[in-house]
């Protein structure tokens, strides 16, 4: 979900309900002192402190309830520019001490001019914009959502504010939408279904941002991988294994250090034995280094081009805390990893041919909730971590976006959100409550080869420089797997699903034929159980939809006479009967060509 603009109605509302809000504060509680209230992607916030008054839920009704009242004043929304001096002395008129620092703070950077906006008795220190009067504010609309603390500036070390978050809408029905979607949200919640089917785990004494695989969820990997290797293998691509650890030189040599240090974990330093030198490895952030030595180690011809070298490495990346979450954002990762190295003459129709690939994978998955996003280099401030020439970056952000145009492919630029080496294709996807989080990427790459010297001899018998393009349609299992069980709220499509098929007997004397049965799918490869339990019948088909298996057999009298199986679908209403023979026929065919009958969580709303 995406920021509002700046000058849009909706941030007009969402910054001017802030206002609203905070006047509301004022007027229930006299004494808080006012802190920041910024818009943001779903509605706003604002920060108080409220000194020893704690707030309770019951508090945001009260607040709600005269916010309302404000916006039936129809109050005008007027503004007055003043000096630093001005601003300091409202300020200290209003016991604004917050805001007294903040002028403090804006004024050391430069700033010189400072902007109170008035709403009726209610004033603050603001740069705008805002809706013409609180009659303007859609009062079904916007909704207190709950309470949280915040360090004052975000510092540790400052005092602890209260935040009243809010939702904010320019329609109810948009505000209704986006409830329906975090309700969706949290019942789906990877990180929730991952514990409740025993996908993966986070134990502190493994560390923070590094999952435990269970079974269950190793099978949803492997899958992944076994199916990427096969579309992988059909589109010309070759696969290597390399270590996931490497010396310092190699990642001086490719720029990772320093441009990427950062987000390395520390140096492990070693002694060597027999010279006595002290040497530095480093865990691989991403596998691109070791597979340029892979193209170098020997000399290669214009023949051998364009190589396309694949590999599912484990990478990492040392994350701040903070921004850990779930699967989402990892500290060690197994990425689809693949680079191409090709000719100049080859790009464009390499980078087709891997946007077709995408094209494939996405079908398989029946992934539709993404759009393209053009990265590039950002021109002014921060512009030095872009390394290379001018000629390299605007000869491939042009082939990129001359591709995305001949496409007709929809996208938007990102600018500043390029790799240090090259432009890429981003591929944003939503998650259920519409926030974008980059899943696949096609990169080009002119500054590997000069970082490595990677040379081919052309057909001329002179010796030239490829391009690399780096791609990785599936991202990262861990990311990648975050948002399938998401998007399909955990009933995966049967070829992938950790529980393809479990058996019911209706009765004990059933029981014999379930685990005859049992064994065949077994013997075929099918991930299968029979339900042994001394439930009730109608509680087995409970307990075992609930685990979100792709197929229950019913098996009655009925079925173990006539050699039959009754069919129950999740998500199926319709049961069929169908001859043992046949129906393992049909299963395996629909698990070999990975047939998907999942639709995905969304299609709820």
């Amino acid at each position: 979900m995406e920021m509002a603009s700046h000058d849009s109605q909706l941030y007009r509302i969402r910054h001017s309900l802030a206002h609203v809000l905070a006047q509301a504060v004022k007027l229930e509680y006299p004494s808080a002192a006012l802190g920041f209230g910024p818009p943001t992607d779903t509605g706003f916030y604002y920060d108080f402190d409220f000194g020893d008054t704690k707030i309770s839920d019951e508090a945001l009704k009260v607040l709600e309830s005269r916010m309302k009242k404000i916006i039936g004043q129809r109050q005008p929304f007027t503004f007055e520019d003043s000096t630093r001096a001005e601003a300091l002395a409202a300020c200290q008129k209003l016991g604004e001490n917050y805001k007294i620092e903040n002028i403090e703070n804006l004024h050391s950077r430069g700033v010189s001019n400072f902007r109170f906006y008035t709403n009726g008795p209610f004033q603050d220190l603001c740069e705008g914009p805002h809706v013409n009067h609180t009659g303007e504010l859609p009062a079904k609309s916007f909704k207190l959502d709950r309470i949280a603390g915040a360090y004052w500036l975000g510092d540790e070390k400052n005092k602890m504010l209260t935040r009243i978050y809010a939702l904010a809408y320019e329609t109810p029905e948009e505000l209704d939408n986006y409830l329906k979607r975090r309700a969706l949200a949290l019942e789906y919640d990877h990180k929730k279904i991952g514990k409740e089917q025993e996908l993966f785990h986070f134990d502190d004494l493994v560390g923070k941002g590094l999952p435990l695989w269970l079974p269950n969820g190793t099978v949803l990997r492997q899958e992944i991988e076994n199916y990427a290797e096969e579309v992988e293998f059909n589109y010309g691509y070759k696969r290597v294994h390399t270590p996931c650890i490497a010396k310092e030189d190699l990642f001086k040599t490719s720029q990772h250090l320093p441009a990427y240090v950062e987000s390395m974990f520390p140096p492990m330093v070693v002694t060597n034995e027999q010279t006595g030198y002290v040497e530095k490895f480093y865990l691989r952030p991403m596998n691109c280094p070791h597979h340029h030595l892979i193209f170098s180690m020997r000399k290669r011809s214009y023949r051998e081009l364009p190589m396309r070298l694949a590999e599912y490495g484990q990478a990492f990346r040392f994350e701040q805390s903070g921004e850990l979450s779930g699967l989402i954002r990892v500290r060690t990762m197994a990425i689809n990893d693949a680079h191409i190295y090709c000719r100049k003459d080859q790009l464009r129709a390499e980078i087709l041919h891997t946007l077709k690939l995408y094209d494939e994978v996405y079908s398989t998955f029946k992934l539709s909730n993404f759009k393209y996003r053009l990265s590039v280099r950002s021109r002014g401030e921060g512009s030095e971590k872009f390394k290379g020439t001018d000629e390299m970056w605007n000869e491939s952000e042009a082939a990129l976006k001359e591709i995305l145009e001949q496409l007709n492919i929809p996208y938007y630029v990102g600018e500043g959100e390029a790799a240090f080496y090259g432009p890429k294709i981003d591929i944003q996807f939503r998650n259920l409550l519409g926030r974008e989080e980059t899943v696949s990427t096609i990169q080009v790459d002119f500054l590997a080869a000069v970082n490595f010297n990677l040379r081919y001899t052309g057909e001329d018998g002179k010796e030239e420089s490829p391009v690399v393009i780096h791609r990785a349609p599936l991202s990262t299992h861990e990311r990648f797997i975050s948002f399938l069980i998401e998007y399909y709220g955990g009933a995966f499509p049967l070829w992938m699903n950790p529980l393809q098929v479990v058996l019911i007997p209706v009765n004990e004397t059933c029981l014999d034929y379930c685990l005859t049965l049992k064994s065949e799918l077994h013997g075929a490869k099918v991930r299968v159980e029979v339900d042994e339990s001394h439930e009730s019948f109608n509680k087995k088909i409970r307990i075992n939809t609930m685990k979100k298996a792709s197929i229950l057999l019913i098996i009655g009298n009925k079925e173990v006479d006539s050699n039959m199986v009754t069919v129950r679908r999740y998500g199926v209403t319709e049961q069929e009967t169908l001859s043992k023979d046949e129906f393992i026929s049909g299963l395996l065919k629909d698990i070999k060509t990975r047939v998907n009958n999942r639709e995905p969580v969304t299609a709820m709303l």
